[in-house]
Order: structure tokens, then C-alpha cells, then sequence
């Protein structure tokens, strides 16, 4: 993937998580962005509460994944290291 490339769509994944952030922060929770694989995955840490979370793959997948895929149709999968 060309960098310029990467770039943009890092800016727009970051931007998206930045939306669902607050609702993450109202149950003390975070997230962090890691990195845009080249296979089109994003790696997030869940940080605060949503990092201990028995929810938190459902947070994951039904929250920040869906609102990024729906920002960025190109993004395979949200995941959490």
C-alpha cells in the first residue's frame, strides 16, 4: 500500500474512533489506535475499564469495528492486542 495511501486512511480511521471514544470514556473505558495492518486491519488496546471488561470483544466488534467499517468499507476487521 502506497504510504500517501495509508496515511489517509489512518487519518480517517482515527477520526472515526474519536467519535465512538466518548462513549467508551462514559464507562471508563478508552481505546487506543496501534496500527493500520497492510492487509487492511486496524489493531486498537482497549484501555481502562473496556481493557478488563467481560464485554469488551462485544464492545469491540459491535461498537468501534462497525462504526469504522461503516466510516472506511476497505478495513477488513478491528482487533485488539
Amino acid at each position: 500500500m502506497d504510504a500517501s495511501v495509508k496515511q489517509d486512511f489512518e487519518k480517517r480511521i482515527k477520526e472515526t474512533i474519536e467519535m465512538v471514544r466518548p462513549y467508551l470514556v462514559a464507562d471508563g473505558g478508552d481505546i487506543q489506535y496501534i496500527e493500520l495492518t497492510d492487509d487492511m486491519v486496524v489493531k486498537v488496546q482497549l484501555l481502562g475499564a473496556c481493557g478488563s471488561c467481560p464485554y469488551s470483544l462485544q464492545t469491540l466488534k459491535n461498537g468501534v469495528e462497525q462504526a469504522v467499517k461503516k466510516q472506511i468499507p476497505e478495513v477488513k476487521e478491528v482487533v485488539s492486542i
